[in-house]
């Protein structure tokens, strides 16, 4: 419960911030942050995402920004909230170029974390609500066209008679929900899609995938799912619901039109990127390409001994299709992460004698501990009932700094280790090894620095803790022999069936693939924090590498994730694009040296 004065205490503040910053008083701005404070922008001053964290690097952001952007109209959104001494709430502004939301969080007087988020472009809104277009033309006209036709015109003319300003490749959900946003602020957009059909990166996967994430966090853009919608989505249904979405937010898709190559021009300041579709090679000249692939890269293939003598199937998780023609058959499934253990439980239901190799320790959560203690906060029908919408959902989510997270989990992953507790023990019991990230601060973590890691469970734990799915942990593969696998340990596992659960690597793997390596080693690794943990090597970013903004390769951009963050993030990097569109100057303020190459 707040202190009645504590919005009057937020607004107070506003001001002083306000006044300061009319009057580029720096020093008089430094003075309302507490020492140890974080600002995140998501492009409002910056034109980037970035943490400026402690006064100096404050300071740094302010002698960058200040002048161009003219911050104004600081006002008070909602309720005010304070918590052990933390008054915190909503806020709006504007700048020079953009009308913008706020969060911000003091101790005291003073900012401990300020989150500032650009949310439209002054004169380039998006024609909705009261500005929504007519649509039907009224009166008798000659020549008319209909909607069919003037849609059939520009999917028809698109690539052809005009060029794309962005082309997006990939049509899972972070391309169709950039297309979307991109869309409505009228940016020519292509989708290119290797696949047959939007969705397909779901529905192509192996039969019992669903989403682990709940229905409330993973809503696309403009378009939320319906009130009856389960909790969590099997992936057919995912994948008609991303078919339908294209079409219904009238994206331009081209399905089985992969692309084969692409180079930048940096003198006109384009692409030329070559697509097959229909079988024949069409050459497309966007500005900016965008690589929509989600935050994995190329499959990560094991070159094990022996891997050419096998009698038997293998394939990386990424090609397992089904369990359907391996009753009975002895199956071998390597690795301890999401994919390995989906497809184990799923060959373990058609009758298949499965083991997984545990090569090193796995974050295992359940679903609904996970939910329960973590999600369900901001994303839940408890959350909506409390006013908390999706858009303020996110907007809270982003508000925490990267660098706060460790400390403010581990609780949360202590309370979801009691609930899972029985569990835990018998996975333990049954030799499985287990982890909680290197610090403890749990699986959100694990999947911001390195993208693997865990696994939330939804049944398989269960099948290994009672000896259902065998288990060799702690062990690697010294070779693949005839007739199955030989671990480090000297055993021999007989198989039919080998499915490499070996993970992906960096985004810009893709890069490399499609451009060059040299534009790949320009970028550089692409996710992670920069943490210093396990496969997160340092030194600290504070944000995720090169996801939703510019890269050190113009032109080239990175988008993906999960549902949230495609959602959430597709908002900032379809700005950033329309500005460029525009002509509206970008200074960008904190893009990072290139640390590691992959």
């Amino acid at each position: 419960m707040s202190r009645p004065d504590a919005k009057g205490q937020l607004s107070r503040w506003l001001d002083r911030f306000a006044l300061a910053a009319a009057a580029a008083d720096r020093s008089a701005l430094l003075a309302l942050f507490a020492e140890d404070c974080y600002w995140r922008d998501l492009l409002a001053f910056t034109w980037n995402l970035h943490t400026a964290e402690g006064r100096e690097g404050v300071g740094d952001l302010i002698d960058a920004t200040l002048a161009r952007t003219r911050p104004s109209a600081f006002t008070v959104q909602d309720e005010v909230s304070e918590t052990d001494g933390v008054i915190e709430g909503f806020f709006t502004f504007e700048t020079s170029e953009a009308r913008c939301r706020g969060y911000v969080r003091l101790k005291g007087d003073l900012c401990w974390t300020l989150l500032t988020s650009m949310e439209e472009l002054k004169g380039f809104e998006e024609k909705k609500g009261r500005r929504r277009v007519m649509g039907a033309q009224h009166g008798i006209h000659r020549d008319r066209q209909t909607w069919l036709e003037r849609r059939q015109e520009e999917e028809a003319s698109l690539g052809s008679e005009t060029q794309p300003y962005c082309l997006i490749v990939g049509a899972g959900q972070g391309g169709l929900a950039l297309g979307a946003r991109l869309k409505r602020l009228g940016v020519p957009t292509l989708i290119v899609e290797a696949h047959e059909r939007p969705g397909d990166a779901w529905r192509k996967r192996y039969k019992s995938l669903c989403l682990h994430d709940p229905v409330w966090y993973d809503h696309m853009p403009y378009l939320p799912f319906p009130d009856d919608w389960p909790v969590y989505t099997p992936k057919d249904k995912m994948a008609d619901w991303l078919e339908a979405y294209a079409r219904v937010m009238e994206l331009n898709v081209w399905s089985s039109s992969p692309c084969r190559k692409a180079s930048f021009d940096a003198a006109r300041g384009q692409w030329t990127v070559e697509v097959i579709r229909e079988g024949k090679p069409v050459t497309l000249t966007p500005r900016h390409l965008i690589l929509a692939t989600g935050m994995s890269g190329i499959p990560n293939e094991p070159a094990f001994a022996g891997m050419d003598l096998f009698a038997g199937e293998q394939c990386h998780s990424s090609r397992y299709k089904s369990s359907d023609a391996y009753s009975g058959k002895k199956c071998v499934v390597i690795g301890s992460n999401n994919s390995a253990h989906d497809i184990c439980a799923d060959l373990w239901e058609k009758g298949a004698d499965v083991t997984m190799v545990q090569r090193t320790s796995t974050h295992v959560a359940t679903s609904d501990a996970l939910f329960r203690f973590g999600t369900s906060r901001l994303y839940s029908e408890d959350a909506l009932e409390r006013g908390i919408d999706t858009d303020k959902a996110d907007l809270l989510n982003a508000s925490v700094p990267y660098r706060l997270m460790p400390e403010l989990l581990k609780p949360v992953t202590a309370s979801i280790k009691a609930a899972d507790a029985d569990l835990l023990g018998r996975l333990e019991k049954a030799g499985f090894l287990l982890d909680f990230g290197d610090d403890e601060s749990g699986l959100f973590l694990k999947y911001m620095r390195r993208g693997s890691g865990y696994y939330i469970d939804v049944g398989a734990s269960d099948l290994i803790a009672n000896g259902d799915i065998k288990l060799k942990s702690g062990v690697g593969v010294r070779e693949i022999t005839r007739n199955g696998v030989v671990l480090s340990d000297g055993t021999e596992l007989p198989a039919d069936l080998i499915v490499y659960a070996t993970g992906y690597g960096s985004m810009n793997g893709w890069a490399a693939r499609l451009i060059s390596q040299e534009v790949a080693d320009r970028v550089g690794k692409v996710w992670g924090l920069g943490s210093g943990t396990t496969k997160d090597p340092g030194p600290w970013e504070g944000e995720p590498r090169n996801m939703w903004k510019p890269t050190r390769q113009d032109g080239l951009w990175f988008h993906g994730g999960n549902l949230h963050q495609s959602r959430h993030y597709s908002q900032y990097l379809a700005l950033q694009l329309k500005a460029r569109l525009e002509g509206i100057p970008t200074p960008v303020f904190g893009i990072p040296p290139v640390h590691h190459l992959a």
